[in-house]
């Protein structure tokens, strides 16, 4: 029997579909999360797990001496390691990669600089990354990330940080290079499906996304699903207005999200404030050394990212918040001022948010690249 997961039928596939998502998990509460008898449960998952799609995992534990103790559970799981999985995030500079397995676990990385912002450069970078990450083992697929609008997994709608206008088949492109099956997504679009099905959407129905970078971004889990629209990649949040008297972004809006969140917005105020150019680190060391100029930028950030997040949870009543991005920085430094923000605009019978800060570098976004190539090669 072929084991790969085009095979599988109706009920077997959401078997599958679930272990990969849910598990390791028990029979008997993964025939209560189907709603199956265990005897359906039995007959569906004996030809997965002969095939090899689904494994036994031994999950008894050891006493202080090493012995197995207790009764014996094999919950089941997939076989993880089986496929091999291409996530890339293309920035602005560089063409981010990482190989994970199955679980979206991460194996192997690597970065290619763009030698051009030109589409066919963009192209021969990712293909580098592939090639590399494939020198071992082939794999299954291949996911790219790219901010800007995406239409069917395939192409690109313009892209601000690259500079491209009109739409471009980026994927057929990509496949075309590398000759594996290719899906490409708007980066955000892409990571809110990563934590639906490897993160924090495990444990929790409705998830929120925000992260703060070059851009602010927002994602959403509701009722255990991405919502999605043709509008993603578009900056919806970017100029929510969050303080009256702040400064005013790129296009004249007085105290919104970009002009508060944004890397490139605290560096410019915090450079003319201190007369000199200064990057990212530069700022955050500053604001901890109690800079007055640094300080305060970076503060009023962490009250513009908790009234962001205060908003987004009331809106949505997702009470799980997940930050990312390359400016979450900013909660190292002033975590209080965040947290202080919160408070005077939620109800106080409101439940406390659970707030998950995910690692801020580009790895965890070609992750996000990856997910989706997971989820087109099981959902096909």
């Amino acid at each position: 029997m072929d084991g790969g997961w085009a095979a599988q039928d109706g009920s077997a596939h959401a078997v599958a579909l679930e272990v990969l998502t849910a598990g390791p998990i028990s029979r008997s509460a993964l025939a209560r999360r189907l709603g199956l008898s265990q005897s359906s449960l039995s007959r569906l998952t004996k030809p997965l797990l002969e095939s090899g799609l689904l494994v036994e995992a031994d999950a008894g534990s050891d006493d202080e001496q090493g012995r197995r103790v207790g009764r014996p559970r094999q919950p089941l799981d997939v076989a993880a390691d089986t496929r091999r999985f291409i996530g890339v995030k293309v920035t602005a500079d560089a063409a981010h990669g990482v190989c994970v397995d199955l679980r979206c676990a991460e194996v192997a990385r690597h970065d290619v600089a763009l030698a051009s912002r030109g589409v066919g450069d963009v192209v021969a970078a990712v293909a580098d990354v592939v090639a590399r990450l494939t020198r071992d083992r082939a794999a299954d697929g291949i996911g790219v990330s790219i901010s800007g609008p995406v239409r069917g997994g395939r192409s690109v709608v313009g892209s601000p940080f690259l500079g491209w206008e009109g739409e471009i088949a980026l994927a057929d492109l990509v496949e075309s290079a590398t000759g594996i099956p290719t899906t490409l997504s708007n980066d955000l679009v892409a990571l809110t499906h990563a934590e639906q099905w490897f993160g924090a959407g495990r444990d929790a129905a409705n998830v929120a996304v925000v992260t703060v970078g070059a851009g602010v971004g927002f994602g959403l889990i509701a009722g255990g699903r991405v919502v999605a629209s043709d509008d993603d990649g578009v900056g919806h949040v970017g100029h929510i207005p969050l303080d009256p008297a702040g400064p005013l972004c790129f296009a004249g809006h007085r105290g919104c999200a970009a002009a508060l969140l944004t890397i490139d917005a605290i560096c410019g105020q915090v450079s003319v404030g201190l007369g000199r150019t200064v990057d990212y680190d530069e700022v955050l060391t500053l604001a901890r050394r109690a800079d007055g100029v640094a300080r305060t930028a970076v503060e009023a950030a962490a009250v513009a990212l908790g009234r962001l997040v205060a908003l987004a949870s009331n809106f949505t009543f997702a009470r799980t918040i997940v930050i990312s991005g390359e400016g979450d920085g900013v909660l190292d430094v002033a975590r209080d001022a965040f947290e202080e923000a919160i408070a005077p605009l939620r109800d106080n019978r409101a439940d406390p948010l659970e707030i998950v800060v995910r690692p801020a570098d580009f790895v965890e976004w070609a992750r996000g690249a990856a997910a989706m190539a997971i989820r087109a090669h099981v959902l096909r």
